[in-house]
């Protein structure tokens, strides 16, 4: 059974002063997550996790995770200044990205971001800098050499991202040129594994190309991205990834591969989902109940507040509060109310007998939930709460107003009045 860090009491008063829907984190949750992963990479003297921002972009809950020694992945603009405005400067930031503007390798160059290049043309852009930057990384993508994928990634021979081996040898013979110091290698090649080999297998491939890199440039590896990739248990019957033994995994492949060398290189990861997904709930109230050729349950929450149901079929297990006990005997579709039919946070789902006004929970949604929201239909996005240690609740982003979503129109004299 999925377990809640809150009950429907305490719910039920929370929903007084905060409407739904709205998302809620579990600070407790988020911060033994990080502690072990940390715990599991402990041999590894430079280990650092740098959070995906793009998984929950909010300067609370990067602030949490500073506190705990995580950086920051960041790919634009917006994400370096939520990073910065955070207290994540310097080498706690790696700068992913791709397609990138020239003045977004500035703006992270200024703040002492390490640069991951996703390609060997962008290293033109980089001598564009007023000062090339000591630390740059470059991201690998090994082709169909990697058989291991999975359908979010697809074949690693059809990803836009990342550099062949031959251009990633050039790459950081280039880059040496250029007067570079510090050297790393970031692939990531599957998403939501849970595969306990995952993670060993692309350390692997990445310490041998690291030892390959130095045989045939002359470049001394400092540190290598194993990214994020890892998944969680959405479904409840599902056991969580042991990161305890994922980190024994990739231990051993380190002393069989770089130990012998005698380079010392750190491990990084850019973990998101890992981290805040399973410590995010999507908080709804049911408003309708609708029976015609199926049987509907309508909440007050749509796609635009959790677009992974509707984009990827995904499944996201849901409690109806007061009812965890009872039979789940009732098959319903739950739905939103955009004006598209894929608008179903599930389909063909047994719950207990749902009525209007109960308070139905998502769970899962700590990571691309609220990130990924949007304003079709002229929906507003939600609030986002944080559960604390302490047992209070803070709000950490407020939920949009009416002239949150006109203020970008410049029409009449009516919006201009609206949102001033």
């Amino acid at each position: 059974m999925k377990q809640l860090p809150f009950t429907r009491q305490q719910l039920e008063e929370i929903t007084k002063q905060f409407p739904t829907p709205f998302h809620i984190y579990d600070e407790a949750g988020i911060i033994k997550c990080v502690r072990d992963l940390y715990d599991a990479f402990s041999w590894n003297r430079g280990f650092k996790e740098y959070f995906a921002v793009k998984a929950l972009p909010n300067p609370y809950i990067l602030s949490v995770l500073k506190s705990l020694g995580c950086g920051a992945d960041c790919a634009s603009a917006p994400e370096l200044t939520l990073a910065r405005a955070s207290g994540i400067t310097g080498d706690g930031i790696m700068f992913s990205s791709n397609d990138t503007p020239a003045d977004e390798y500035k703006y992270a160059a200024e703040l002492g971001a390490i640069i991951n290049l996703d390609d060997i043309s962008h290293i033109s852009l980089l001598e564009q800098l007023d000062v090339m930057p000591e630390r740059v990384c470059c991201r690998y993508n090994p082709g169909n050499a990697f058989s291991m994928t999975n359908d979010i990634m697809g074949h690693l021979a059809d990803s836009k991202f990342g550099m062949t081996k031959p251009q990633l040898f050039d790459a950081m013979a280039i880059l040496k040129s250029r007067g570079v110091k510090h050297f790393g290698i970031h692939a990531m090649l599957v998403s939501s594994a849970m595969e306990t080999e995952y993670y060993p297998r692309l350390a692997r491939s990445l310490f041998e190309l690291a030892v390959e890199v130095k045989n045939k440039t002359g470049v001394e590896v400092d540190f290598l991205n194993l990214s994020g990739g890892l998944g969680i248990p959405y479904y409840p019957d599902q056991e969580p990834i042991n990161i305890s033994l994922i980190g024994r995994l990739v231990r051993e492949e380190y002393d069989r591969i770089i130990a012998p060398t005698g380079m010392e290189v750190a491990i990084f990861t850019e973990l998101g989902r890992y981290i805040t997904g399973p410590y995010g709930y999507l908080v709804s109230r049911v408003l309708h109940k609708k029976q015609i050729y199926k049987n509907y349950i309508g909440l007050d929450a749509s796609a635009a507040n959790l677009m992974r149901p509707a984009m990827y079929g995904s499944y996201h297990h849901i409690t109806i509060m007061g009812k965890e006990e009872a039979p789940c005997d009732h098959l319903y579709d739950v739905t939103g109310s955009l004006c598209e039919n894929n608008d179903k946070f599930a389909v063909d789902r047994l719950l207990p007998e749902v009525q209007v006004g109960d308070l139905a929970v998502i769970h899962d949604t700590g990571a691309h939930g609220h990130s990924m929201g949007y304003n079709y239909n002229g929906k507003l996005r939600s609030a986002e709460l944080l559960l604390k240690t302490d047992g209070t609740v803070q709000m950490i982003r407020r939920a949009e107003r009416d002239a949150d979503y006109f203020a970008t129109l410049d029409f009449s004299s009516y919006f201009k009045d609206l949102c001033d």
